[in-house]
């Protein structure tokens, strides 16, 4: 499909209400199940072996759950990505934890937000963005004609794309050291030269080293969050948790295995929104058997 079918389908898509968009992706999700695809197998992989104490039934049953809650971020992207900011931000219905955004604000420190793929993501860097002047990361996508208009659809509430490379690393400390705001995404396998092995889920896992590094350059706020999916079509809670105190540790292997728990401790909230379909123990420690 060419960039100008995919941007059609996705101003099509976004003619759907929230609830029509959930349902459409919930039946996608589940017959990707049901046909035992490659992501269910990804899925049914990265589950059994970070739920070790589950039998085959309950595996079953939240991978089931998962893909059908994957389905629903996909269809739900169209609508973050084309519909007014303040449209989607009437979507928030509660926010957890937003006490903690105090503490940001009090030292003039900057403020290092974790959004692990977890919930709705999009809306998740759209209400930070909405509120401060904000940094995020950001990779070309695979389909370069399409990387306008992300870039575009991403920035309209005013945040900043930076690079992964040199360049964009420098940004982003001056941006923590002016006292601002970036977001990071904590969960994607990084490259061999920005990772070390850490525990997730007691599995050894390639964790990145960037937000650690960035935490130790200029002693910003850590804070995760993500915009958990309320049920019935009704919209979204974003919620906010201290990372672990750890983060801050200057020896690395501490600082990484603070960041996976935090991690963790959010996909236990709500485990069927977590993207359990991506190949997140694609490389293997040395020694260690292969999830896959």
């Amino acid at each position: 499909m060419s960039g100008k079918l995919i941007k059609l389908a996705f101003r099509l898509l976004s003619l759907l209400r929230l609830r029509q968009a959930q349902r459409l992706g919930r039946f996608l999700g589940g017959m990707a199940w049901k046909l035992g695809s490659r992501s269910a197998e990804t899925t049914r992989q990265n589950l059994g072996a970070c739920y070790p104490y589950l039998s085959d039934a309950q595996v079953d049953k939240l991978g089931s759950q998962s893909l059908r809650e994957t389905g629903a971020t996909a269809l739900e992207i169209p609508i973050m990505w084309e519909w007014p900011v303040e449209r989607c931000l009437g979507l928030i219905k509660e926010i957890e934890g937003e006490e903690l955004l105090n503490d940001y604000k009090a030292d003039g420190k900057g403020l290092l937000l974790l959004a692990p793929h977890l919930g709705n993501w999009e809306l998740a860097g759209l209400f930070f963005a909405s509120r401060y002047k904000m940094a995020a990361l950001y990779s070309p996508p695979n389909r370069p004609e399409l990387e306008d208009y992300i870039k575009k659809v991403r920035s309209r509430s005013g945040s900043e794309l930076v690079a992964t490379d040199r360049r964009g690393i420098m940004r982003l400390l001056a941006i923590l050291r002016g006292g601002g705001v970036v977001g990071v995404l904590p969960d994607q396998t990084p490259r061999q030269e920005g990772g070390e092995f850490a525990p997730f889920f007691g599995i050894p896992t390639a964790t990145m080293t960037l937000a650690s590094k960035l935490i130790h350059k200029t002693g910003a706020h850590p804070l995760i969050t993500f915009a958990q999916r309320l049920p019935g079509g009704e919209g979204f809670k974003i919620v906010i948790r201290r990372a672990e105190a750890g983060m801050a540790s200057t020896d690395m292997s501490k600082s990484l295995s603070a960041l996976n728990r935090s991690v963790e401790s959010c996909i236990e909230l709500a485990p069927e929104q977590y993207q359990w379909e991506y190949k997140r123990f694609r490389r293997t420690a040395p020694g260690e058997t292969s999830v896959y």
